[in-house]
């Protein structure tokens, strides 16, 4: 009859040793490196052993977690067993705040000595990952923070200088996902966008563009996710400007006329885009519709562990977006 044991086991420089316990044909290990071990034998035959290395929680620090978005990414990052360090950074507004979530406080930090404290971090925690949720007008700064301490960053925040942004990270060699849109679906459906306008280009020459959009009142930006749809469009032979686009963020419209749920007023993306061919007998229309705010921050999570993965391997790309990390197909 076979006898299970689970005991700790120790390895030190790769030299392993037996305790002077033993039971049914079991050992424990001791000294060095600790692992979780299943040992089992039956009298007369050779001890079988399982070893599993004990995984460090990964470190992150989530900015801007006092919204919304950076809740929510907060919160699905502990249900995943990431590891926050215990600060994070945000605005003026918020300096001294604490957040608390699964069990742990947050202390937020304004917007002086930032890269002081950063640096102590990345210091502490060698393989941190910074999330990045704040605000359109800080997207450069924060970027620019990021590369000058060397910290890989997931960059979940839409707006700012986008050119800028991809030059400081190519430039400082820093490992970085940056994406308008880390709900996985959604970037799916922008992939085969992006196929279409590279393998079938000029498609709809001619053919008229409406675009709607619906974000809570909050989000003061044309959608992230709506430039890149529009961009595919263009490639497809579509003339439009981006000052077109109807941006709905009063909520009696949402309601009555985009049929947003009351509940999720303060958090969804509702988005159409209406084709129409030049005489107006034919017509297309593309809509995806997200209530709450889950979609994203599961997406981000995978973006932090394909991140992490990037940077132990030490790949030579260094920049990647959520296309990438489909790619990979690793998501959870």
């Amino acid at each position: 009859m076979w006898a299970v044991i689970k005991v700790p086991v120790y390895i030190n420089g790769g030299g392993i040793r037996y305790s002077s316990s033993s039971k049914n044909g079991c050992n424990s290990f001791v000294r060095g490196r600790k692992y979780s071990v299943k040992m089992c034998s039956t009298p007369g035959q050779n001890v079988q052993v399982s070893v599993k290395s004990k995984i460090e929680p990964l470190p992150i620090m989530v900015n801007g977690c006092t919204g919304k978005m950076g809740r929510a990414v907060l919160e699905a990052s502990i249900a995943a067993g990431l590891q926050p360090v215990p600060i994070c950074f945000g605005g003026p507004e918020d300096e001294g705040k604490t957040v608390e979530a699964g069990g742990k406080e947050i202390i937020v930090h304004g917007p002086s000595d930032r890269e002081n404290i950063l640096s102590s971090v990345f210091e502490e925690h060698p393989n941190l990952i910074v999330v990045d949720y704040t605000l359109p007008a800080a997207v450069n700064d924060n970027a620019e923070l990021y590369c000058k301490v060397g910290v890989p960053f997931v960059m979940g925040t839409t707006g700012g200088d986008r050119e800028k942004l991809y030059k400081t990270v190519a430039d400082s060699k820093v490992y970085a996902v940056i994406s308008p849109q880390m709900g996985k679906q959604v970037v799916a459906f922008l992939a085969a966008m992006e196929i279409m306008a590279e393998q079938f280009p000029g498609a709809f020459s001619g053919y008229s563009l409406q675009v709607m959009e619906s974000h809570q009142a909050s989000k003061l930006d044309t959608s992230g996710t709506a430039k890149a749809v529009i961009s595919c469009f263009e490639k497809l032979g579509v003339s439009f400007d981006l000052d077109e686009v109807q941006l709905i963020r009063d909520p009696v419209q949402q309601v009555e006329m985009v049929g947003v749920p009351e509940e999720y007023l303060l958090g969804h993306a509702f988005h159409m885009y209406h084709l129409t061919s030049p005489d107006g007998t034919v017509s297309f229309e593309f809509q995806h519709n997200v209530c709450g705010r889950s979609i994203y921050a599961e997406g981000t999570v995978d973006a932090i562990l394909f991140l992490a993965k990037k940077v132990k391997l030490k790949e030579e790309k260094r920049i990647y977006d959520m296309i990438d990390v489909l790619r990979e197909g690793n998501m959870r």
